[in-house]
C-alpha cells in the first residue's frame, strides 16, 4: 500500500504551508541519523518524511498528489488524456486503485475505434501535434550535514516511470541545484538540494562553527581536549590562562568547497566554561581560598 503523505506527517489534507513545514521539522529532527546512529529504522523513517515534504512542500506537486495520489508523477500524461478523452465515447481515469479492481484504472474505449487513436493516446497524440520541449524538471532533495561534507546517493523516481539512483557531490549547500543528465536532453533534470541543520555544527560557506566544553579548571591550568568533528575527534591543546569564548581555528576540518573536494574550510571551535555543577566541601574550600588569594593579589597591586 502507498504511504499516504498527509499521514506520514501528521497533518490533515487541508493543512496550511506553515503547519507542514512544522511538522515536517519536528519530524526530521526525531528521526534525523545524527539523532538515531546505527537505527536504520529511523533513516528509513526520515527518507520517507522528506519524501512526503518534498512534494507537499511544492504547490505544483501537491496539486497533483491531491488528484492522483502516488500516480501523482504522470499527473501531466494523465490531465492531458483525459482532456483528450472529454466528448469522445467516455474516457475516464480512476486512479486509487490497481488495473482491474474497483477504483483501479478504467479505460473505456467507445467512440475511439480500432483506427489506431488509442496508440496515438499515448504517443503524444498523434504524430500532426505539435511537440513542445518542455524545461527541465526539478526535484527536491534533502540531505545531512554529513552527507553534503561526503557526498551522497538518492533515488529519484522519473515522469517515465524509470527510477534513477543520482549522486550528490560533496560540498553542495542549501539552494545548490546539481544537473543530473538522465539519458538525452529531454531527460536532463536538476536536483534542489536542502541541507538540514546539525545539532551541532552551524555553516557559513565552507566553515563550521561550534562550542566545546572545557572544565573551568583546564581553562585556568591548561589541558588537551578533544573536538567532535563532522569525521571524527581531533585533538586540541588548550594553554593556561584560556579565557571563556576563546574561539580556536582547525584548519580543513570544515566543509569541502563543491568539485573540489581536497579545498576545506575550518572548524572553528568556541570553548565554553563548564563550571562544577555540585562542588565537594574540599573543592568549596579551595574556591574560597583562591578567591582569597586574588583578593589579596588585587589589594597588594
Amino acid at each position: 500500500m502507498a504511504t499516504n503523505y498527509y499521514e506520514l506527517l501528521g497533518v490533515s489534507r487541508d493543512a496550511s504551508d506553515k503547519d507542514i513545514r512544522q511538522a515536517y521539522r519536528k519530524l526530521a529532527r526525531q528521526y534525523h541519523p545524527d539523532v538515531n546512529p546505527g537505527d536504520p529504522g529511523a533513516e528509513d523513517k526520515f527518507k520517507q518524511v522528506n519524501e512526503a515534504h518534498s512534494v507537499l512542500s511544492d504547490a505544483e506537486k501537491r496539486r497533483k498528489y491531491d488528484k492522483y495520489g502516488d500516480r501523482w508523477m504522470h499527473a501531466d500524461e494523465l490531465d492531458q488524456a483525459e482532456a483528450r478523452g472529454g466528448g469522445r465515447g467516455g474516457f475516464h481515469f480512476y486512479t486509487n486503485g490497481d488495473f482491474g479492481s474497483p477504483g483501479g484504472v478504467d479505460f473505456d474505449l467507445g467512440g475511439l475505434g480500432g483506427d489506431g487513436l488509442f496508440d496515438r493516446l499515448f504517443n503524444n497524440f498523434g504524430s500532426d501535434r505539435p511537440s513542445h520541449r518542455q524545461p527541465p524538471a526539478q526535484y527536491q532533495v534533502d540531505i545531512t550535514l554529513s552527507e553534503a561534507a561526503e557526498g551522497a546517493t538518492r533515488t529519484v523516481n522519473l515522469p517515465d516511470g524509470r527510477r534513477l539512483e543520482v549522486k550528490v557531490p560533496p560540498g553542495v549547500d542549501t539552494g545548490s541545484r546539481v544537473h543530473i543528465p538522465a539519458g538525452g536532453g529531454d531527460g536532463d533534470f536538476y536536483l534542489s538540494v536542502t541541507v538540514i541543520d546539525h545539532p551541532r555544527f552551524e555553516r557559513k560557506g565552507r566553515d563550521l562553527y561550534s562550542e566545546i566544553d572545557v572544565p573551568v579548571e583546564d581553562l585556568v591550568l591548561g589541558a588537551e581536549v578533544t573536538v567532535p568533528t563532522l569525521t571524527g575527534r581531533v585533538a586540541l591543546t588548550v594553554p593556561p590562562g584560556t579565557q571563556n569564548g576563546r574561539r580556536f581555528r582547525l584548519s580543513g576540518q570544515g566543509m569541502p568547497q563543491l568539485n573540489q573536494s581536497g579545498n576545506r574550510g575550518s572548524l572553528y571551535a568556541t570553548v565554553k566554561a563548564v563550571l562544577p555543577s555540585d562542588p565537594t566541601p574540599e573543592e568549596l574550600e579551595l574556591f574560597r581560598k583562591l578567591k582569597d588569594l586574588r583578593g589579596s593579589a588585587k589589594v597588594q597591586s
